[in-house]
């Protein structure tokens, strides 16, 4: 097995390299994708100074989440499709939600979002190159959904998501960064762009990405 340390020490290393060459100012947050992975990988990876987990699937993001509860600091991002009858564990467990596709989906995580845990941060995802295998809203409907999730209580709107299609990710995330400017026009606290992963991350990057979602640099392949 990797070593997870070394792994995510170097995935940090290469990400300020990275952030310096393109004369960036503002953090860029690491996801580390840690779906599929033992709650065991996933607290070395919290003891070598990693906050911030990604998870696919909710009855494994709430497993995960009960195991490490003592982790009072650790965050996790929903970043899967997610079903209605579903939506309870991501409320329960979740600090962001980075694949809101359906006002439906949004309702319900408001209506279950425990009040003690204050407002579940969210990203709306873009299926950006329009595949019909993908979740996510087209462009054009970006706004009318941000306005109604922007009206749920529980909920604080942060900004969108984005997978590209494979050889499609310059495209993709050049849409996306006017797509990001647009959306903050109107809700200016909307700052967050999360795209690029383990192959394609340095270029999210100089399309204004401020999260990128690593699993493979960090854990390795998946099972």
């Amino acid at each position: 097995m990797n070593n997870i340390a070394e792994q995510l020490s170097l995935a940090y290393q290469n990400l300020n390299e990275k952030c310096q060459g393109l004369g960036l100012t503002q953090p860029v947050a690491l996801i580390a994708v840690s779906k599929t992975k033992p709650a065991a990988q996933v607290l070395a990876a919290y003891q070598a100074g990693q906050r911030q987990f990604g998870e696919n699937y909710p009855q494994e993001l709430a497993d995960k989440a009960t195991e490490l509860a003592d982790c009072r600091d650790l965050h996790w991002h929903f970043i899967g499709p997610l079903q209605s009858n579903k939506t309870k564990l991501v409320a329960q467990h979740a600090s962001w939600v980075h694949s809101i596709d359906r006002l439906k989906i949004a309702q319900r995580l408001n209506d279950q979002r425990p009040a003690s845990l204050g407002r579940l941060k969210v990203l709306l995802q873009i299926n950006i190159s329009a595949e019909l295998t993908k979740g996510g809203i087209a462009a054009k409907e970006m706004l009318a959904l941000a306005a109604q999730v922007n009206n749920l209580p529980m909920l604080q709107l942060k900004g969108l998501m984005a997978i590209p299609a494979p050889g499609e990710s310059e495209q993709a995330f050049a849409a996306m960064q006017q797509l990001s400017a647009q959306l903050q026009q109107h809700y200016p606290d909307a700052t967050e762009l999360s795209m690029g992963m383990s192959d394609d991350w340095p270029l999210a990057l100089t399309y204004g990405a401020t999260m990128i979602r690593l699993g493979t640099a960090i854990f390795g392949a998946r099972q």
